[in-house]
């Protein structure tokens, strides 16, 4: 027989609410932690890696020894709110969706204001180094790697390590996504978080590229294509991880992405992903859909990976 852990049911609780309800409209914890890093910073920073590891250290250990506390000698109910309360406020998905969407809609209307002003709720690009086809390809490569890094990856972490470990994966995620850049001020600083997302993110990538080939179907996709693209292109990419997503992603969806990418701090020339056309709106839409049902899949796994068999 088997038993549903108060693990399993607070993952598919917090998925239940990020569907429903999205990200917490105030005093969002990842906010909080975000500000609390950056104060930090200013007495930390040096340029150098072991600053920047030390820094990584004091922030990371802080959450999940937070964590660690909240889940120690829990009962039930107990232990499968906090794990669903600090799944939740850990999942993006419904919101990365969302954001999709309303950049497919004023890409469409042409309204390419707006959608550059909209991008960075996205991503750290340049908007204003983007025409309408840029900001597409922008738009869509971004959905396909958050859809690992801010739904996929969490739901396993939660799985896997309970309250500890999903709060230690968004404190990592997010302190990639403030220091981890290759800009001149955090080559060195930002060099340890830049690699602890890597190792964080390795399986969630590879299991949202595996679902990306199963649901590839669902939205007028080749299955085919995904796994062609994903083997042949996604090793050129700079990142081992953002690389795998948008490769299936490309592939399932017939388009290519990569090129010319414009960070405020460089130009990177992105190796192509995908042999098929530029994406278009209509492209962007598919992977929006794409991603919720690779979402919907990935609490399954994270579910299934947490259950228990009684004896």
């Amino acid at each position: 027989m088997f038993a549903m852990q108060p693990r399993t049911l607070g993952v598919l609780v917090a998925y239940a609410a990020d569907v429903t309800l999205g990200d917490p409209r105030r005093g969002h914890p990842v906010a909080a932690f975000g500000r609390a890093a950056a104060a930090l910073e200013r007495l930390t920073y040096r340029d150098d890696r072991f600053a920047g590891a030390a820094h990584v250290a004091l922030l990371i250990g802080f959450v999940t020894l937070l964590g660690a506390l909240a889940q120690r000698s829990a009962g039930r109910f107990r232990l499968t709110a906090a794990t669903a309360l600090a799944t939740w406020v850990s999942l993006g998905g419904t919101s990365l969706t969302r954001t999709g969407e309303a950049m497919a809609e004023l890409i469409e209307r042409g309204d390419v204001g707006a959608a550059r002003l909209l991008l960075p709720s996205l991503c750290g690009r340049d908007p204003w180094a983007l025409d309408r086809a840029g900001l597409t390809r922008a738009a869509l490569e971004s959905v396909a790697e958050n859809t690992s890094d801010a739904e996929v990856a969490p739901l396993l972490w939660a799985a896997a390590g309970g309250v500890p470990g999903v709060l230690g994966y968004r404190a990592v995620n997010t302190l990639d996504s403030m220091i981890g850049y290759r800009s001149p001020r955090y080559a060195r600083f930002g060099w340890a978080a830049a690699r602890l997302d890597d190792a964080a993110n390795y399986v969630g990538a590879r299991v949202t590229a595996v679902l990306v080939v199963f649901c590839a179907p669902l939205v007028r996709g080749s299955p085919a294509g995904a796994l062609r693209a994903w083997r042949r292109d996604a090793g050129r990419h700079p990142s081992p991880n953002a690389g795998v997503v948008e490769a299936a992603f490309a592939g399932a969806l017939g388009v290519r992405l990569g090129g010319p990418t414009q960070y405020p701090h460089e130009l990177e020339i992105r190796p192509t992903l995908g042999d098929g056309r530029q994406p278009a709106v209509s492209d962007l839409r598919r992977a929006v859909a794409l991603s919720r049902l690779v979402q919907a899949g990935a609490v399954s796994v994270a579910a299934l990976a947490s259950y228990r068999r009684r004896p």
